[in-house]
């Protein structure tokens, strides 16, 4: 969709349908995001608020009327909550949807097309790369609040906005038909990464089985919580939980782990040499602190213990992703060079091999973690 830039005054009758304050003086593209058309309104009038609009990829998701149930439901469930809260800040903290004049919260055009205003957060920042410990501690605590909040929300009212998105079980079933099909004979290039793979399979479908086994609840949760989707304020204090577009049913250690896949190692992604690829223990007990002081009272025993594997789980998965995307011949996701999801694939792992090498320095920083925060209560409780 990034291909098909359309001009401002086609994206002033689309913000037409919109009850929008002020006037719009400008319209630019805005943010670094790969799924969704996101574009800058700036109001003409003093006092007015700034908006984002977006064209929502309905190639990604499919049922777009499903998809901003969900938001409407969580985003009103959260900004309830605040308002019961002492020194909290509703509209500081929560995004907010632009109605239509037809009293929706999207517009559909005669294109096929789907569109959603946000009102914009002013003064806020977000990392791709976390700097510090006090920046982690805050990212833990943003999204341990957010699950906090939605706890009590129904899971039986929310949709699934992609099925099976971190389903491990059938990730692993769109790898072996990869491979047995091998559309783009490049089976015989990655036997090491396979067998990295499939070494690794039962032990990363721990948390399904347990699902299954109703040891580990269903809950609401995030399931994408990359560091960059929260918005710090100008004091990189945690502001507002952003992205919620995959706001489903899912496991708690699917939202810690995936944070810290994206929090403790500072190489890129897609970071060619495997050396740089390491873990700040540092930044991990600052995120695992901040998380747990705001979920440690909610979770179960069994979720805590269940945070170690998604530590190394979510990691699993996206490099599973990229593997199976280069034996499929790269179909899904964008590439800058032939053997880019391979690059992907392998720093992902390796970014596994790490955490498991320091899975004990791990799991005796969570459980020291819930120990202390679970203790305070109880005192505070008294």
């Amino acid at each position: 969709m990034k291909d098909n830039a359309m001009v401002p005054s086609q994206l002033r009758e689309v913000l037409a349908h919109f009850t929008l304050r002020g006037s719009i003086a400008e319209i630019s593209p805005y943010g670094s995001g790969h799924i969704h058309d996101t574009y800058f309104v700036k109001n003409g009038i003093t006092g007015c608020p700034n908006y984002l609009l977006q064209r929502i990829n309905h190639h990604v998701f499919k049922n777009v009327p499903l998809l901003m149930d969900n938001i409407e439901q969580v985003t009103l469930h959260l900004r309830n909550k605040l308002e019961g809260m002492p020194g909290a800040r509703p509209d500081e903290e929560v995004l907010r949807l632009v109605q239509t004049h037809k009293h929706r919260s999207f517009h559909a055009d005669a294109g096929g097309n789907f569109w959603r205003v946000y009102l914009l957060l002013e003064d806020t920042r977000s990392y791709d790369i976390v700097e510090n410990p006090q920046q982690a501690y805050e990212g833990g605590k943003a999204f341990g609040k957010f699950l906090a909040l939605l706890a009590d929300l129904d899971i039986t009212h929310l949709h699934e906005s992609i099925p099976d998105f971190h389903n491990v079980e059938s990730r692993l079933r769109l790898f072996e038909t990869a491979i047995r099909q091998n559309l783009a004979g490049r089976v015989k290039h990655v036997p090491e990464e396979i067998a990295f793979v499939q070494q690794r399979a039962e032990g990363m479908s721990t948390i399904c089985r347990l699902g299954r086994e109703g040891k580990l609840p269903l809950r609401v949760t995030h399931n994408d919580t990359k560091f960059n989707n929260v918005l710090l304020d100008k004091h990189d204090r945690a502001q507002c939980v952003i992205d919620l577009d995959t706001v489903m049913p899912g496991y708690v250690a699917y939202d810690f782990g995936d944070a810290i896949r994206t929090t403790v190692n500072k190489a890129a992604e897609d970071e060619a040499d495997l050396d740089k690829i390491t873990v700040d223990l540092r930044l991990f007990k600052a995120f695992t602190e901040g998380f747990l002081k705001e979920t440690s009272a909610m979770l179960t025993d069994e979720e805590i213990a269940s945070l170690s594997l998604g530590v190394t789980l979510l990691p699993f998965i996206m490099g599973l992703r990229f593997l199976t995307d280069y034996i499929d011949g790269d179909n899904y996701y964008k590439i800058n060079f032939p053997e880019h999801n391979l690059q992907r694939a392998r720093a992902q792992f390796r970014l596994v091999q790490v955490l498991e090498e320091n899975i004990e320095t791990v799991q005796h920083t969570i459980q020291q973690a819930s120990t202390s925060h679970r203790a305070l209560l109880l005192n505070q409780q008294k």
